[in-house]
């Protein structure tokens, strides 16, 4: 079967999986017309699990079944208006409801019964015929995308793509401007600008460089889209401070290359931590830290009225 989705290659999977199941649905309802069983392919899951265990609520079924509780909800409202399934009362909760096989549908148990061993033969067959056995390949890709989604994988590789884009610098005076833009731009997105930034963010060269620390610029085709900096706070403790990235370049990783960048400096330099301030409206940010591999402590106070959260990397 040679068309486009083949020559495309694994960046097709989803449609390509979509395809067979398309396939497999049609051959189904096939085998429910040879066994004359009044079954759509899709109800399946749902009237088979009615008719193995009893009746059951739409939340257990979809438990059971790992469908959504919209899914569920659509296809039991579908088998009773085909009159094979009853919702009724829960005897012991009036509130709750129950689905159940009506007489209708148990009658058509025998036949399905007869049906799904003839399928689960011909399957047999065909996996015999092939070189892997597919139920177990898909138990082993359902296992690997739970410990880590498609999306996140893509996300992954996305953010290594972007990372080789990605160029870490040195500040150097050119780049005052953006250093005090991308940061003013953020704390007035998220809280309200203080006295405190503005002694940073408007003398980045007496304020941080010239006390002993470092600003580095993240730079994409030459452009800045990152900052974050590196503040000497004392012998050997330093605090990481003034992160932000472009609204453009978030989602790249580029937080992470430059909070990496300002750990690594500090190891150059014998550092014997590094801390932050930050909070707890922050998910992301505090997701960030974390994977840099900060910890939360109880410090001192903060200049910063914002600051709730402290975190800190011990070398």
């Amino acid at each position: 079967m040679s068309d486009h989705i083949n020559s495309t290659g694994v960046q097709a999977l989803g449609s390509r999986l979509r395809r067979m199941a398309d396939y497999f649905t049609e051959q189904s309802a096939q085998a429910y017309q040879l066994f004359d069983v009044a079954l759509e392919p899709k109800w399946f899951p749902v009237f088979r699990l009615l008719q193995d265990k009893g009746p059951m609520g739409i939340t257990e079924i979809a438990r059971h079944i790992g469908h959504s509780h919209a899914s569920v909800s659509k296809i039991s409202k579908e088998l009773i208006k085909a009159g094979l399934c009853l919702s009724e009362k829960v005897e012991a909760d009036a509130r709750l409801t129950q689905m159940r096989l009506s007489d209708k549908g148990l009658a058509l148990s025998p036949g399905l019964d007869r049906q799904c061993k003839q399928v689960e033969a011909a399957v047999t067959e065909l996996i015999a015929q092939a070189n892997q056995d597919l139920w177990q390949t898909l138990d082993e890709y359902e296992h690997l995308l739970a410990e880590r989604g498609l999306f996140q994988r893509i996300q992954d590789q996305y953010k290594t793509h972007c990372a080789k884009e990605t160029e870490i610098v040195d500040y150097e005076p050119q780049y005052a401007h953006c250093f005090k833009a991308l940061n003013v731009d953020w704390i007035e997105q998220n809280f309200e600008l203080e006295e405190t930034d503005l002694k940073a963010l408007d003398n980045p060269q007496s304020y941080v460089i010239d006390p002993g620390g470092f600003i580095f610029i993240a730079l994409l085709k030459g452009e800045p889209i990152g900052t974050c900096a590196l503040l000497k706070a004392g012998t050997g403790r330093y605090e990481l401070a003034k992160m932000a990235v472009t609204e453009q370049a978030k989602g790249r990783g580029i937080g992470f290359l430059l909070g990496q960048a300002c750990i690594d400096k500090a190891r150059e330099l014998n550092a014997s931590s590094v801390f932050l301030e930050s909070n707890t409206k922050l998910g992301p940010a505090l997701n960030l830290y974390q994977k840099l591999g900060f910890q939360h402590v109880t410090g001192a106070s903060s200049p910063y009225q914002r600051c709730n959260v402290q975190m800190e990397i011990v070398f």
